[in-house]
């Protein structure tokens, strides 16, 4: 469903991280959101592209990556232009990078509105995602503010950040934020969402160029500054000389500690489309499909289970898998590499990179 998408409008997907919690299905080489990880038929970098067509005029949406995964962006999306792909040269978190497109984004259209998302979620209902963006949009344009989507917390999670609101509001439905927390422990998990006042923080973040600007400004001012000298040659041939030479002085921040938890016009739209952030595998397993013992498989040919309930199975097309008297167990395979771990210890899967890494070289990790 297509959304009335203004010109000023602008969306920007973050698409540079490694997501090393999927091994050994995302890798360095290939991280998750180049990977149809859901099986859904589309990677997660393509739906997240897709959603956003329907949002903001196609050539109006940028991607945040990293160098080398440039060709991977162009293979991956159809139609792009090589303009919109925005590689930093080195990882150096989320705010230097926003800053940068923000920046870029304002020199092309002072009146420009941006949402800023992550490119590895999943969104069950897009047609919902797509009219809460566009009614933060416009309540950005109208207003001085740094809007953040918050979800309706369904469970006492441990592993997302939490925004607590007041009563005051801004337009139709927007929260003042009161406080951006942490990922809390179970009891206080459960405090919040018993008090009503909490909601998950998804990282989708909406502003005009001009407020989100005038925040780096106040809180961040030497990156400001930095960004701010190169504005005579983004959108010109200078722009990548520019950036190679500068974007490794950036401090090393997120959005959220250097920004979002100072400023004082923070608003969230509090809103339900059906959202996850696929973090881990376990994420994955508890908003997939399940078989009649409460087993994942994707794809979901090619496997045999007996006697087998309650795990999380991604195997590549065409392998066969035969699994008997295993309850509750990850079994993940790619790229020459097979793990099996109990669902439960899959916190651990960042240390198994590690020493995989150690063991056998950088090209497994």
């Amino acid at each position: 469903m297509k959304h009335n998408s203004s010109s000023n409008h602008y969306a920007v997907i973050m698409a540079g991280g490694v997501g090393s919690r999927f091994w050994p299905v995302s890798r360095t080489a290939k991280p998750k959101q180049f990977i149809d990880i859901a099986g859904t038929g589309m990677s997660l970098i393509q739906a997240t592209y897709e959603r956003f067509k329907n949002i903001v005029p196609e050539q109006n949406i940028y991607i945040l990556t990293n160098e080398k995964y440039k060709d991977l962006v162009a293979e991956q999306l159809k139609g792009i232009q090589e303009y919109q792909i925005l590689c930093e040269p080195v990882m150096r978190n989320t705010a230097p990078c926003i800053a940068y497109a923000c920046h870029k984004i304002s020199e092309l259209n002072p009146n420009a509105s941006i949402v800023v998302a992550p490119s590895d979620h999943l969104i069950l209902n897009p047609t919902q995602f797509g009219a809460d963006v566009s009614k933060a949009l416009q309540t950005a344009e109208a207003n001085s503010c740094l809007i953040t989507l918050g979800i309706q917390p369904s469970r006492p999670d441990t592993g997302y950040g939490y925004i607590r609101f007041n009563n005051e509001e801004l337009g139709e439905g927007f929260k003042k934020v009161a406080q951006f927390t942490e990922k809390p422990d179970k009891e206080r998990a459960q405090a919040f969402i018993e008090s009503g006042d909490y909601l998950w923080n998804a990282g989708i973040f909406i502003w005009s160029a001009a407020a989100i600007l005038k925040a780096f400004e106040a809180q961040l001012p030497e990156m400001n500054e930095l960004f701010l000298q190169g504005r005579h040659v983004y959108n010109t041939e200078g722009e990548p000389a520019f950036l190679k030479e500068n974007y490794p002085a950036c401090e090393n921040i997120s959005i959220d500690y250097g920004i979002m938890e100072k400023a004082q016009n923070v608003y969230v739209l509090p809103v339900e489309f059906g959202w996850s952030d696929l973090g881990t595998w376990a994420s994955l397993y508890s908003l997939s499909g399940k078989d009649e013992n409460q087993n994942v498989v994707i794809p979901s040919s090619g496997t045999i289970l007996n006697q087998t309930s309650r795990c999380m199975i991604n195997i590549p097309e065409g392998k066969k898998l035969i699994v008997s008297g295993l309850q509750d167990y990850i079994i993940a395979e790619s790229n020459d590499t097979l793990m099996i771990i109990p669902r439960d210890s899959e916190q651990e899967v960042k240390q198994i990179v590690a020493d995989v890494k150690s063991k056998f070289g950088e090209q497994y990790a």
